[in-house]
């Protein structure tokens, strides 16, 4: 009944700290804390990676409205083709375990996993505006930000605290808030012939591109980011061509080249090309989950370019879309998510730890390394007067009798030792 005293008033005494601490952290709050350099870089970065994704919307909508040219494996295979031909070129120059054969020897089944992912992640979302709206598509692509929290708490072991998830929320209102400037403007277009199977399409992009951005994390975290652009590039370039003699080839036959649909293949390319080679980089400075959530603001670039180039309607929620979303990505990137997760044994012992009256664990461990010592010392000198012998058989019974009473205290000790420890796992 004591013992469960002591453990309620230890439960009432770190709640009481937990809520104190709170209310310390909100007094010594410190702008310059959360507005650091790597938080302006890594907001810079990942707006300049919407801007990239910009560029191949506005590109693919040129070659869809002016000439008439909807072949998305095609151009997915160029930008392949460019990561293949200089990441993968570099993986055949190294030598060790990171060249090319080493590479394929042992993983080679992981990434054409990956690089069969990857391509239909990019192959259904283009493929899901031939059936359902772009409001659909705007709405149920952000599906991947959830997956990705999933994902990321499973395989990579991050643990997100409560203002990751309200900073998501945020986000997600102002994607909502976007939408609604959409449907103001008038610009719910795409085909609704079949929404339905158009919608499924996005949610299966959402989840691939999740299993992607999961396993580039991984990737450029623990081997390295040329190791996976290489490997995307080679896998990814053999699975685009088989796909586009399949499912392009006549579209691929039937287009009309001229130097702008050539100018517009390559800036598609090189903005897919520079999105996959600085898309690592960000995620290693931050997480994937970070990073599409700065994406969120692709979508915002385009209608603002679309404004000037396609004589959209343009709406002040775009505005308050933008400013919502990165207020969002800001509050997520402010609280660093730790990536290892919490020893189970550690959690375990916090009853015993608070009815000792320890706060600091390291204290409990130094007290324990104390009393190891504090015992193994007479059973070192107890050894030493063994080896020694105990000299005359006169005072033999005497010592033996000493030395039982000592060994005796000092098992006792072992096993109050052996019981503390075994309550603090």
């Amino acid at each position: 009944m004591t013992a469960k005293r002591s453990k309620d008033s230890c439960g009432d005494m770190s709640l009481g700290n937990e809520s104190g601490g709170v209310l310390v952290r909100i007094r010594k709050f410190n702008p310059k804390e959360v507005f650091t350099w790597q938080l302006v870089k890594t907001l810079l970065m990942g707006q300049g990676l919407a801007g990239l994704i910009c560029g191949t919307a506005i590109s693919s909508q040129y070659l869809a409205t002016n000439f008439h040219v909807n072949t998305p494996m095609l151009q997915s295979l160029l930008s392949y083709m460019l990561l293949c031909v200089t990441y993968t070129t570099m993986l055949f120059c190294r030598t060790g375990d990171g060249n090319i054969l080493q590479i394929l020897k042992r993983r080679w089944w992981k990434y054409l996993l990956l690089g069969l992912v990857d391509v239909e992640a990019n192959y259904t979302v283009v493929k899901a505006y031939q059936y359902t709206t772009l409001t659909s598509v705007q709405l149920l692509d952000c599906f991947v930000i959830p997956v990705l929290m999933v994902l990321s708490w499973w395989i990579l072991k991050t643990r997100y605290r409560a203002v990751h998830y309200v900073a998501v929320c945020i986000c997600l209102l102002g994607v909502g808030a976007m939408v609604g400037a959409d449907l103001l403007a008038g610009r719910d277009q795409g085909s609704t012939s079949n929404i339905l199977l158009g919608d499924g399409l996005v949610l299966l992009s959402a989840a691939l591109y999740a299993v992607s951005n999961v396993s580039q994390e991984y990737t450029v975290k623990n081997l390295s980011r040329v190791e996976f652009l290489g490997m995307i590039g080679l896998f990814g370039s053999i699975i685009s061509t088989i796909q586009m003699v399949i499912l392009e080839r006549n579209a691929v036959s039937n287009i009309t080249w001229s130097w702008q649909v050539g100018l517009l293949f390559s800036a598609f390319a090189l903005c897919m090309y520079a999105l996959y080679s600085f898309m690592p980089i960000v995620v290693k400075l931050s997480s994937a989950t970070s990073v599409n959530l700065s994406l969120l603001t692709a979508d915002l670039f385009s209608l603002f370019c679309g404004i000037f180039l396609f004589q959209y309607n343009f709406s002040g929620l775009y505005l308050i879309s933008l400013v919502v979303i990165l207020i969002g990505f800001i509050a997520f990137n402010a609280v660093p998510t730790p990536t290892n997760p919490t020893d189970p044994d550690t959690s375990s012992s916090s009853p015993s730890i608070c009815e000792e009256g320890y706060d600091n664990p390291v204290e409990i461990e130094n007290d324990i390394a104390r009393k190891e010592v504090a015992v193994r010392i007479p059973n070192v000198e107890e050894k030493e007067d063994e080896q020694q012998g105990y000299g005359n058989r006169e005072d033999g019974w005497e010592e033996k009798e000493k030395s039982a009473s000592g060994t005796s205290q000092s098992y006792e000790d072992d096993k109050d030792l052996a019981v503390g420890q075994s309550t603090k796992m």
